[in-house]
Parts: C-alpha cells; sequence; structure tokens
C-alpha cells in the first residue's frame, strides 16, 4: 500500500514468509531473516507473535477463567461478552486472552508489558539489521460509539505515541488548543490494512515517516492509556451503578475550587428518580450556592446546638467547645445541599403503629434519593458527606431558610473536590449481612 504524492511519500508494506512462532523463538532474527528495512523503518508487529515469543500460550480449558486472572476492573458485562481493563490499563474485550489460531485447550495471553516487549524487540532488531528502526506491538480493539474492529498500539518504543498540536496555528491563523493525535494508534490501524488474521501475516513496516523515529525508546504506549481521573466514560454499563456506589466516599475535607450548580442540579434530577410510596414525590433539596446562605445557617445550627447541650445535657462550656469543635465538616465545604422531606400524599392512620411505619415509608424514600444524589455527584467528581446535624434542629433549620413548616430537613449534604484520595477501603463481603430462608 503506498501512499500519493504529498510532503513525503508513504509505504505500508507487509512482511511476509514468518515461520510459525513458539515459545523461546528469536523473534527479532525471525522478522530480520524475512524483510529487508530502511533507517526510519516503523516495524508494527502483532501482540500474538510477541507473545508466542514469551511464552504466553497457556494452558485453559476454562477462557473464562483466564480472561478473570487477567482482569483487575470488569468495565461492562452483557451476557458472556465483558469489556475489562488489565493490569496494563488497557481496556477491551475479554482482557486479550485469545483462543483463535491456537491448540484446543490453549489460550493466548497478551505480553506481560507490551512497552518492554517493543523496547527489546527495537533494540534486537536494530542490532540485527544495523538500521534506525521504530517497533509498534499492536492488538485489535473495539470501540465505544463505532461498529468494527481495528488495531491499536498497545506498545512502542523509538517513537512518540502522541503528537500534541496545542499551541500550533492551523492554516487559518487559529491556535490549537485540544488537538492531541494518537499517532501509534493511526500507524497500527494503517498496518492492519495490510497484515491482520485472515493474512497470516503478523508483521507490517510504515515506510516514509522516518521523522518521527527517536534515538530514544520514548514513554512508550503507556502515554495512550487516560489517567483515571480524566476519564468521562471510565465506568460502563451494569457495573456502573455498582463501580459508583463503590466510588461514592464520605469527604470531610475539601478544596476551595467551586461547585458547578448545573452538576447539583443533575444529581438532584437523578435523586427524584427514586422510589417513593403512593406515587408521591416527597423530595425537596434546598441548595445553598452562596456563602452567606451557609454562614447563616451553620451559625444557627452551631448556636442551637450549643444550647441544647448546655441545657439538656449539662455539659460545661469546655466539653461543649470541645465537642462542637468536631463538626465542621459542613463549614469546609463550598457547597450544601439540605435534603428535606414533604410528605404530601401520605395517609393518616389512627392506630399509631401504622401511621409511624406510614413515615418510615417516606423517610426511606428520602435516604434512597439521597444516594441517588451522592453516587451522581461522585459521577461528576465531586466529593460528598451526608451529615445528620439539620435533624437535631429542624425548626431552626426552617427559620434560617425560611422554609415552610411542612418541610422536615434530613441532614445537610458537603459537596466539593476532595482535598485529598481518600484512603481504600477493605471490601466488605456480602455474605456477612445476608440471612437466608
Amino acid at each position: 500500500m503506498t501512499g500519493g504524492a504529498g510532503p513525503s511519500a508513504l509505504s505500508v508494506l507487509p512482511v511476509p514468509g514468518l515461520p510459525e512462532v513458539a515459545a523461546g523463538d528469536d523473534l527479532a532474527a525471525l522478522i530480520a531473516r524475512a524483510g529487508a528495512f530502511e533507517d526510519g523503518d516503523i516495524l508494527v508487529v502483532t501482540s500474538k507473535v510477541v507473545s508466542k515469543a514469551e511464552g504466553r500460550l497457556v494452558r485453559a480449558d476454562d477462557r473464562e477463567a483466564a480472561i478473570d486472572a487477567e482482569t483487575v476492573r470488569v468495565v461492562a458485562r452483557r451476557g458472556r461478552a465483558r469489556i475489562v481493563e488489565n493490569r496494563n490499563g488497557l481496556v477491551m474485550a475479554a482482557a486479550g486472552v485469545d483462543a483463535s489460531n491456537t491448540a484446543p485447550g490453549t489460550v493466548l495471553l497478551l505480553p506481560v508489558d507490551p512497552d518492554r516487549s517493543a523496547r527489546e524487540l527495537r533494540a534486537r532488531l536494530q542490532e540485527l539489521t544495523g538500521r534506525r528502526l521504530a517497533v509498534l506491538v499492536t492488538d485489535t480493539f473495539g470501540r465505544p460509539w463505532r461498529e468494527g474492529l481495528t488495531d491499536v498500539a498497545i506498545g512502542a518504543a523509538g517513537l512518540p505515541a502522541l503528537e500534541d498540536h496545542r499551541g500550533r496555528v492551523d492554516s487559518h491563523g487559529n491556535e490549537l488548543r485540544l488537538t492531541v493525535t494518537a499517532t501509534a494508534d493511526e500507524l497500527a490501524a494503517a498496518a492492519d490494512l495490510v497484515k491482520g488474521k485472515a493474512t497470516g501475516t503478523p508483521v507490517a513496516v510504515v515506510r516514509g515517516l522516518g521523522h518521527l523515529v527517536t534515538p530514544a525508546d520514548g514513554d512508550g504506549a503507556r502515554a495512550l492509556v487516560r489517567a483515571p481521573g480524566q476519564d468521562m466514560f471510565r465506568l460502563g454499563t451494569s457495573e456502573a451503578v455498582r463501580e459508583a456506589v463503590t466510588l461514592r466516599r464520605t469527604v470531610r475535607a475539601f478544596t476551595d475550587e467551586p461547585v458547578d450548580g448545573d452538576a447539583v442540579r443533575r444529581a438532584v434530577a437523578a435523586a427524584i428518580t427514586a422510589p417513593a410510596p403512593h406515587h408521591t414525590t416527597p423530595w425537596r433539596f434546598v441548595l445553598l450556592e452562596t456563602a452567606g446562605a451557609r454562614t447563616r445557617l451553620l451559625d444557627a445550627m452551631l448556636a442551637a446546638w450549643q444550647r441544647d447541650l448546655r441545657e439538656l445535657d449539662g455539659w460545661s462550656e469546655e466539653r461543649i467547645a470541645r465537642r462542637t469543635a468536631r463538626g465542621e465538616v459542613l463549614r469546609g465545604a463550598p457547597y450544601l445541599v439540605v435534603p428535606c422531606l414533604v410528605a404530601d400524599g401520605s395517609h393518616a392512620y389512627p392506630d399509631p403503629r401504622r401511621a409511624a411505619a406510614e413515615r418510615e415509608m417516606f423517610v426511606v424514600a428520602v435516604g434512597a434519593a439521597v444516594q441517588n444524589l451522592l453516587v451522581t455527584l461522585g459521577g461528576e467528581g465531586y466529593g460528598s458527606a451526608w451529615v445528620s446535624s439539620t435533624m437535631f434542629c429542624r425548626d431552626t433549620v426552617r427559620e434560617a431558610l425560611e422554609l415552610p413548616a411542612d418541610w422536615d430537613p434530613m441532614g445537610a449534604v458537603a459537596v466539593g473536590r476532595a482535598a485529598e484520595q481518600p484512603r481504600d477501603r477493605q471490601p466488605r463481603p456480602a455474605d456477612d449481612f445476608l440471612t437466608v430462608r
């Protein structure tokens, strides 16, 4: 395959004639004997032959178990199909575990470290050929929102995987602000046009882009893996809710970064999808977006708290000061949400037991709504802490926020960017909380 006239002539050439590769083979020597190479060539090698040479062909009558062993996180699942993240941060179907073109009862795993494989293959090829080369190790990926498969780079040595165009000027004089090109992936896809599973040609050469080849190995294809904090699409389908719930953490220290009110409104929109009794809508959310509103509420609550500890509990002033000093989570947050219960549509029962149960149904509905709120805020990148303090001074809260008498504040939610990374949470086995009859 040859490109037309332009700044440079681009050729994509297959490297035919490689024998079947087995564990321990000198893959670089096999490639060097099969082709003729020039300075500046970029060799694109399918991961399958790299894995075979590295002995990654394993006995596995149960392919699902092999996938489990290579998986660090399940992103999405539909039936038996799984999209997972492997230990190198690659998000792909079945962790790259391949059962095609292998003997029955065996599967082929991806290289343990594809960037290292690319570096070692490059060094050996340059030694054998005396040429200045770059190497890409590739695998086949599907893509969200797009049908079909394409090859992408999972390992790279000798060229930048990304080309940053930010700060450059286009032909109309406009400064580019966002464009970063996945050069290694573009090369992988181009090379796959002349190799691939059907042809049995696992290596191709891209010629004419010698200016991309660098003396150093570079950062490798790892640079193509988006950091979790920058990945807007990190969560998958059925696993998304479970992952989001797991990621929902109580945050007690926040940065000063302002909170996007629209993000909170989106979280409220999710909150009010919670189930509720009698087809009611028993939730109201008071958004405290100004510092004045937050301070007015918190000062009134603090005064009520101190009064109760003094008059009802008989605490000393020193003990009161120590206790109230620990209640500063809400004051340190740049945004507060006060969820309220409004029991419109509740049924009146003369029996106290039934009346109490009716009230509890509405309380549970508010809890479900708040959980939706917290999970959605987590998806928006915000930390939160649901604090119960407003429930101990509802009249004070209603007065400070000028709320109707039938609005019952059900705690307060502190919202903001977490000031520090939360500690790892120890897993809780579900069996510890189950009773089966």
